[in-house]
């Protein structure tokens, strides 16, 4: 009686175990789909981004600051020559307006003569140049198209904080899939006998590659 108990105990926690692995195995795939697609996708675009084209759109505007703005910039100028300092939140509501640019929480380099804005994009780039002896503004921004996007979305560059945590995220259910997916291999190697062999090739292949060929 105990001798048939104790295989059966066995099967009854090797199957709660199963149940358990595929359901967080499905659960992190559900997750981390669409976001695994998009960055494999990516992640072909990255290695070969110097074969694939991009034509930049450049456009430029011009304006010119009222007086009593340019002179609040002048004298700001005056105490923060050299410095990095936001703008003054007139100069923010100013470029709100102007060019519906958002300059909150942004620094600018300060200089006698003028004050530099960068702004810094996913597939792109923008910048501000206030001239301060003629208070004329000059705007430019720079797109490199949707591929450059979603490049710059691949490494979280420009993208903002609440991207960065989803990638941390999405990294965290990528290693449920695959530790999750390593230990159902492990349940069903018994009876499918090239895991093993296959997993040894999925993880010796790239160690080899880096050893040998990446100097």
């Amino acid at each position: 009686m105990t001798e048939h108990a104790a295989p059966s105990s066995q099967s009854a926690s090797r199957a709660v175990w199963l149940r358990h692995l595929h359901q967080w195995h499905w659960i992190s795939s559900a997750l981390c789909l669409l976001a695994m697609f998009l960055f494999s996708i990516t992640g072909i675009t990255l290695n070969h981004a110097s074969q694939i084209e991009a034509r930049p759109v450049v456009l430029r505007q011009q304006a010119t600051l009222p007086a009593a703005l340019a002179a609040q910039l002048r004298a700001y100028a005056q105490q923060h020559d050299g410095a990095k300092q936001p703008l003054p939140a007139s100069a923010e509501q100013w470029l709100r307006e102007q060019w519906k640019i958002q300059a909150a929480g942004r620094t600018a380099e300060w200089a006698s003569d003028e004050v530099y804005l960068a702004l810094p994009k996913a597939g792109g780039d923008a910048w501000v140049r206030i001239a301060l002896e003629d208070a004329s503004a000059e705007f430019e921004t720079t797109d490199r198209g949707w591929i450059s996007w979603l490049n710059d979305v691949h490494k979280g560059r420009n993208t903002g904080t609440l991207w960065n945590w989803f990638i941390d995220l999405f990294a965290v259910a990528c290693l449920l899939f695959c530790i999750t997916g390593l230990l159902i291999l492990k349940f069903h190697a018994a009876k499918r006998p090239s895991t093993w062999p296959v997993v040894g090739l999925g993880v010796l292949l790239p160690v080899l590659i880096a050893v040998l060929f990446i100097h």
